[in-house]
């Protein structure tokens, strides 16, 4: 727990290491297609995040059957199936409970090689930083709940969710690569502090260079901003030093709480053109952000 990776890893021989993980989620879009397609990408994403492949998934369900009609379940089912499907998993059953509340995520088990698993806590020094989605769904998220949002936007935030990370992390086994996480509920910046932390190292980040979400900038300066966001910048920022000449709507994005969002890892410096120029060739919306800097014993992000 002292550096607490994206999912528990159990080694079953000298070829196989089993991956397991656990995610789910409250509705994050209106469809319950969409739903069930961002809720089953968000947890498959923990197995691409350390290196492996799925291999099962199970669902978990929590639904107000007196509330709501089956068939926002059924759709929701369906939409999780399509990218289990995609992820090339096999869904080998589920539970479900009556809840006031509807949840939907998976259990996921994948299969890696023990010598390749990659964690949140072993970045190099020089290595150079990837991330490989744009930022902004909590911020595009209240903007959609608040009536702000326009179509174009709400669909553009759930296509991002929507997409596994199955063919980054695939181009990340391409090549020399230290460390990796997914970014999820802690912003980009808190995610970011925690592979520092693992790692004793300092990061250095370009707050340019940092993908964004059509709009998102927008928004933020609009005050769209989650309440986690504020939770995030309170918990990390005694490890975090952003530059005053960052706008305030970017640090309002650094610590956004992201569904289902893209790897962030640290390759070789030597590779990590060759890298960003093969994730772009899958259309991966991916971009060097910083790099890893010398030790550090507490860790430490640096945001200029």
């Amino acid at each position: 727990m002292g550096t607490p990776d994206d999912a528990g890893v159990f080694l079953l021989n000298k070829e196989t290491a089993l991956i397991q993980t656990l995610d789910f989620l409250t509705p994050i879009a209106d469809a319950p297609y969409d739903f069930g397609r961002i809720a089953a990408a968000n947890a498959l994403s923990d197995v691409y995040a350390m290196g492996g492949t799925p291999v099962t998934a199970m669902n978990i369900v929590c639904f107000p059957s007196k509330d709501l009609p089956e068939e926002v379940l059924t759709q929701t089912l369906k939409g999780g199936l399509e990218k289990i499907n995609e992820s090339g998993a096999a869904l080998a059953g589920g539970h479900s409970v009556d809840d006031p509340e509807f949840k939907y995520g998976l259990s996921v088990t994948g299969i890696v090689h023990p010598e390749r698993v990659i964690t949140n806590s072993s970045a190099m020094t020089g290595d150079k930083i990837i991330i490989t989605k744009p930022i902004g769904t909590g911020i595009l998220a209240t903007a959609i709940k608040a009536g702000v949002a326009n179509h174009e936007d709400e669909r553009a935030a759930i296509e991002s969710m929507a997409r596994l990370n199955k063919d980054a992390a695939a181009v990340m086994g391409e090549f020399r690569v230290s460390a990796c996480t997914d970014v999820t509920g802690f912003g980009l910046a808190g995610h970011l502090f925690e592979m520092a932390a693992g790692s004793k190292k300092q990061f250095s980040v370009e707050s340019n260079k940092i993908p964004l979400l059509d709009q998102a900038d927008m928004y933020a300066r609009m005050g769209m901003l989650p309440a986690g966001a504020h939770k995030n910048r309170n918990f990390f920022e005694k490890g975090i030093q952003i530059s005053g000449s960052v706008p305030r709507s970017t640090m309002d994005l650094l610590f956004d709480p992201q569904t289902s969002g893209g790897l962030v890892f640290c390759v070789d410096p030597d590779e990590a053109q060759a890298c960003l120029s093969r994730l772009k060739s899958l259309d991966i919306k991916s971009q060097i952000i910083g790099q890893v800097q010398g030790e550090h014993g507490c860790g430490f992000l640096d945001i200029f």
